[in-house]
């Protein structure tokens, strides 16, 4: 097929050219497109480097740049199922927009959690040359690092390694729970607060990840029963689900715990958002009010919180902080391992009040 003008691609534009542009050296002009700031040019030279550059059109050659300075200008977010999660894949905005400021390019991949297509995604990504992998996980848990990532520049996202060994971002679990035990304590409740959505016995996950052992849950229990601890009191009890952290779920842990003789509660806390609006519709089908009745917390800051009336006063993963500290982090490696713990802040709904008088 012969080219037509249409589609003859032009040719590209060089280093000579902008420099003859600017009215500058072919040095001056590649240490402005460079970013170098270890030589001695005026703010002048800068500008009319970057606006003949983009008179003419100048792209970067990536190749030729790689080759150069041993770096690509890419980097990778590899996940499990953030990038096709909407309530998750904030974290990979974060990431993006951290790295735009650095000129930074993002490619974003997801495997379903198939190990498998992990190993080709990586091994693919890799030959690309990229600068550094962020691995993300949709939510906080314990990795096993993947081992096409030995050697290659890695910060975790949401998850940990069993031995620290790796740079991580994760939500500060710990002190959200401490946050929402203090919030109840502060209105009063102190011997009726229960906690909704313990694993049920022998299992370390939900029913589409059973063997994936989330670390959030433990985190949030044991900073509410320090709290509670530190004030004198403790959990009334604990009240498992039967497979996952749901809607339904909720309902039935909070109906079954209801049923139960001389149980009653002042106070739930929630595992999650979702778990929360199930308690919601086991309360209400008791007879019971939010929070006149019985205040509810719950975690996360998810689309459930906003979903029900009086909103889930509910304690949020701060995802695109998240995405934002790994990418930073990434960029800047520390020359031990890093554990980064980003607040979860507290989103105030209707759904606590003060403890009724008994």
């Amino acid at each position: 097929m012969t080219d037509t003008p249409s589609t003859r691609r032009a040719p590209r534009v060089t280093l000579r050219e902008v420099a003859e542009r600017a009215g500058v050296s072919r040095s001056a002009v590649s240490f402005v497109m460079n970013g170098r700031t270890d030589q001695r040019l005026s703010d002048d030279v800068f500008e009319r480097v970057r606006r003949a550059a983009d008179e003419l059109g100048y792209r970067p050659n990536i190749t030729a740049q790689t080759l150069r300075t041993g770096r690509s200008g890419t980097v990778a977010l590899v996940s499990d199922f953030v990038s096709s999660t909407s309530f998750a894949n904030s974290m990979v905005r974060g990431a993006m927009q951290e790295l735009r400021e650095r000129d930074t390019l993002l490619f974003t991949v997801d495997t379903q959690g198939d190990a498998e297509l992990e190993e080709q995604l990586l091994q693919s990504l890799l030959g690309r040359d990229i600068d550094g992998v962020i691995y993300a996980s949709m939510f906080t848990r314990t990795i096993a690092l993947p081992r096409a990532l030995e050697g290659v520049p890695t910060v975790l996202l949401n998850c940990v390694t069993a031995d620290g060994s790796i740079d991580a971002v994760v939500p500060d679990e710990l002190a959200a729970g401490r946050d929402a035990a203090r919030m109840l304590l502060d209105h009063g409740h102190r011997d009726d607060i229960w906690f909704v959505g313990a694993l049920p016995a022998g299992s370390r996950g939900g029913a589409a990840w059973p063997e994936w052992d989330p670390i959030a849950l433990a985190e949030r229990r044991a900073g509410i029963d320090a709290v509670l601890a530190a004030a004198g009191t403790s959990l009334a009890g604990v009240t498992a689900i039967d497979d996952d952290w749901d809607v339904a779920n909720g309902r039935r842990a909070v109906s079954r715990m209801l049923a139960e003789p001389r149980v009653r509660p002042t106070a739930l806390v929630c595992a999650n958002d979702a778990l929360a609006v199930g308690a919601y519709q086991a309360l209400r089908h008791a007879g019971l009010g939010v929070p006149t009745d019985v205040s509810v917390i719950g975690f996360d800051g998810s689309p459930y919180a906003r979903a029900v009336e009086p909103e889930l006063t509910s304690i949020a993963l701060p995802h695109i902080e998240l995405g934002r500290r790994a990418a930073a982090m990434l960029a800047a490696p520390g020359d031990s391992p890093r554990l980064e713990r980003v607040p979860m802040p507290i989103r105030a709904g209707g759904s606590v009040g003060v403890a009724p008088s008994r």
